[in-house]
C-alpha cells in the first residue's frame, strides 16, 4: 500500500490561476445577467408606458354596457334626461309684450328654454289635449293595433247632434263611413270634439280606457303635473302646464314628425264628402252637404315656417296655442295659454301676436348647436384590467347659442369651440363607468356657454399585486414624459 508524506500535498491546492478564470467567468456572467434582465425591464417598461400614453382603442361596448351606462348615468346626472331644461349660461331674460298669462318657448333640437313666463301654473288644456290623442293613435298605429286607413264605426255619443251646442264638430253622423284618417285630419283642422270621441272608442273601447292610456303616456314622459279626464280637453278639469306642454309636443314631433305635415299643416277640411255619406244620401247629394271648416291655428300662413300645432278654448281656460315653425332646419316650440280675448276673433288676435312675438324673437336671438358627432377621448389605463378606455359627454353636447358672434344667430352656433379640459393623459388603477375624469367646455370668442362632463364610458377591473407593481412603475414613468 502506498504511503503519502505531506509533501506531496504541498502543491495539491487550487490552481490559482484556474480559479481566477473561474471566478471571472462567474462575475461576467453574473454581470451579463444583470443587464440583461435590465434590458428585459426597460424594454417591458417602455412597452407598457408606450401603450399607456399611445392606447389602442377599446372594443366597443356591448349593448349590456350601453345599458349600464346609460342607467349609471341617469342616476348621477339626472338633468340629462330633461325634455326641457334651462340655458346653460347665464343671460338675462327677454321682456317681451306676451299678453297670454303663461307662455314658453323652446329650442326644439336642444330642448333649452329660451323664454318663459309663469310656466309652471296649472291650467286646462282644452282642445290642446287632442294632440296627445293623436300621439296615442300614432302609438297604437305603430304597434300595428290599427291602421289610418281603417273604417271607424260611429256610436251615437260620436254624432256631432248629440254634442253640447258649443262644442268643435266635424259634423259626423249616423251612417257615415269614415277612416281613421280622416279623423285625425277632423281632429288637427277642426278640433272636432265629435271625432275625439269616435277615435278614443275604436282605439280602446271606451272613453275611460282611451284615457288612462293618454295618462300613462304623458307619465312616461315625466309631465307630474298634466292629468287628463277626456280625450277632447272639453273638461275643465283636464290640466297641464306650458312648461309641461311645451315638453310634450317636442317629444310628440321627435316621435311623429309626419304628422305636422299629415294633419296639423292642413288649412282646410271639407266634410262630409259624398265617399262618406250613405249610399242613397251620396247618390243625392254627392259632395254638396260638405262643409268647409278653416284651421283654428291662425298662424298657418301667416307666420313663416309654420307647420303646426292645435290651439284650445275652453272659458276656464282662455286662449291657447301648441304652435311650431321651421325655418332653414330650425325649430322652435311655444306654448301660451290662458290668453286674452272677448270672443273668438280677438282670441285669435292675441294668439297670433304672441305667436309671432315669441317665434320672430326665437328666430333672431338664437340658433342651436349641434354636434355632428359625439366628442369622446380614447384614454391609456394602467394597472387595470383593461388597457384602454373612452371618455364620453355625460349629457347631450347639443344647446342653444346666443347672438353673440358673426352676422347671425346661425353663423354663431358655427362658431362654437369644443375644448377637453381637465383630462388625464392616463388613468391608474379600478375604473367604475360613470366616474368623471375631465369636462368638455363650448365656447364663442372665448365665453364659455356650455359645459358637460367627461366619464368613463366602461368598468375596469383589479390585477394582482404583480402587475399592478409593474403597472405602477411604468405610469409613474409615463407621468414624467
Amino acid at each position: 500500500m502506498e504511503t503519502y508524506t505531506a509533501d506531496f500535498f504541498k502543491d495539491r491546492g487550487p490552481d490559482k490561476k484556474t480559479c481566477g478564470k473561474f471566478s471571472g467567468k462567474k462575475i461576467r456572467l453574473a454581470v451579463f445577467s444583470i443587464l440583461a434582465l435590465l434590458v428585459i425591464f426597460i424594454s417591458g417598461q417602455a412597452v407598457s408606458v408606450y401603450a399607456i400614453l399611445h392606447p389602442r382603442e377599446p372594443e366597443p361596448l356591448t349593448e349590456e354596457q350601453k345599458i349600464f351606462l346609460a342607467d349609471v348615468l341617469d342616476k348621477k346626472f339626472p338633468a340629462r334626461n330633461e325634455t326641457v331644461s334651462r340655458l346653460p349660461f347665464q343671460f338675462s331674460p327677454a321682456d317681451l309684450p306676451v299678453n297670454a298669462q303663461s307662455a314658453i318657448v323652446i329650442d326644439f333640437a336642444t330642448g333649452n328654454i329660451l323664454f318663459e313666463k309663469n310656466a309652471d301654473a296649472e291650467i286646462p288644456p282644452a282642445s290642446m289635449t287632442k294632440l296627445v290623442e293623436m300621439y296615442v293613435v300614432f302609438e297604437a298605429v305603430e304597434n300595428r293595433e290599427a291602421s289610418l286607413d281603417d273604417v271607424v264605426p260611429l256610436p251615437p255619443e260620436s254624432w256631432a247632434r248629440n254634442l253640447p251646442q258649443d262644442a268643435s264638430v266635424m259634423f259626423l253622423d249616423e251612417g257615415q263611413r269614415v277612416t281613421l284618417r280622416e279623423l285625425l285630419t277632423g281632429l288637427a283642422v277642426a278640433s272636432g270634439n265629435d271625432a275625439s270621441v269616435a277615435v278614443a272608442n275604436y282605439i280602446c273601447g271606451s272613453m275611460d280606457s282611451f284615457v288612462a292610456r293618454m295618462n300613462h303616456a304623458v307619465k312616461k314622459m315625466g309631465l307630474e303635473k298634466t292629468e287628463f279626464v277626456d280625450s277632447s280637453g272639453y273638461s275643465e278639469k283636464n290640466v297641464t302646464t306650458a312648461r309641461e306642454f311645451s315638453a310634450f309636443c317636442r317629444n310628440y314631433i321627435s316621435r311623429f314628425p309626419d304628422s305636422l305635415r299629415e294633419f296639423h299643416s292642413k288649412k282646410i277640411l271639407r266634410y262630409p264628402l259624398g265617399k262618406n255619406l250613405p249610399a242613397a244620401s251620396a247618390q243625392k247629394n254627392g259632395d254638396g252637404l260638405a262643409v268647409v271648416q278653416y284651421n283654428t291655428n291662425k298662424l298657418l300662413g301667416n307666420l313663416e315656417g309654420c307647420d303646426g300645432l292645435k290651439t284650445g278654448f275652453i272659458n276656464e281656460s282662455g286662449y291657447n296655442i301648441a304652435l311650431t315653425a321651421e325655418r332653414n332646419g330650425v325649430r322652435y316650440i311655444s306654448v301660451t295659454m290662458r290668453g286674452p280675448g272677448n270672443g273668438t276673433a280677438q282670441g285669435n288676435f292675441y294668439r297670433v301676436k304672441d305667436g309671432t312675438c315669441l317665434m320672430e324673437f326665437a328666430f333672431s336671438k338664437f340658433s342651436p348647436y349641434i354636434a355632428e358627432q359625439e366628442h369622446s377621448f380614447c384614454v391609456g389605463t394602467s394597472g387595470s384590467s383593461v388597457k384602454s378606455i373612452r371618455l364620453v359627454p355625460a349629457a347631450s353636447e347639443n344647446f342653444s347659442v346666443p347672438f353673440i358672434a358673426g352676422n347671425s344667430p346661425q353663423e354663431a352656433a358655427a362658431q362654437v369651440q369644443v375644448e377637453a379640459r381637465m383630462m388625464p393623459r392616463a388613468i391608474f388603477g379600478e375604473i367604475d363607468a360613470g366616474t368623471q375624469f375631465g369636462v368638455l367646455t363650448y365656447s364663442v370668442n372665448g365665453v364659455v356657454l356650455n359645459s358637460v362632463p367627461l366619464v368613463a364610458d366602461r368598468n375596469s377591473g383589479r390585477v394582482n399585486f404583480l402587475i399592478r407593481i409593474w403597472d405602477s412603475i411604468a405610469f409613474k414613468i409615463a407621468a414624467l414624459l
